[in-house]
């Protein structure tokens, strides 16, 4: 079995999301997503909208992600990899590059972002109304 794994907040979901994750899907035969827990985004002072233990019940409704996990700090990464025996690191190509690191334990992919769509955007919009 292929196991992927990506990680992000997946805050406010939207169909770029939905886009994400059915690519990183199409890549192994196993997803695991790795979500922001609170206490991290605390950390990178970052608030999501939604409590983790929301995005990841949403998230386990995804028909394209298998397992949910929390990423608790930046450093994980190569311990998650090792530990659920991944063989592919999905990110968006916004990253592109910075987890490099990574190929030393399995294939890395930079995906394309939706275009048009964002947490970002949808959360500066809001406030704008």
């Amino acid at each position: 079995m292929k196991k992927v794994i990506t990680y992000g907040t997946f805050d406010l979901l939207h169909w770029g999301h939905i886009n994400l994750l059915q690519r990183a899907k199409d890549l192994g035969d196993y997803l695991i997503v790795a979500i922001s827990s609170d206490e991290f985004n605390a950390l990178k002072e970052k608030e999501a909208y939604h409590s983790f233990e929301n995005r990841k019940m949403i998230l386990e409704a995804i028909r394209y992600v298998d397992e949910v996990i929390a990423e608790d700090n930046w450093e994980q990464k190569v311990t998650d990899v090792q530990a659920h025996d991944v063989d592919v690191f999905v990110m968006g190509d916004d990253w592109e590059g910075k987890f490099d690191f990574l190929k030393e334990y399995c294939e890395v992919v930079y995906l394309p972002r939706t275009e048009g769509i964002s947490t970002t955007k949808i959360k500066t919009e809001l406030l704008q109304n």
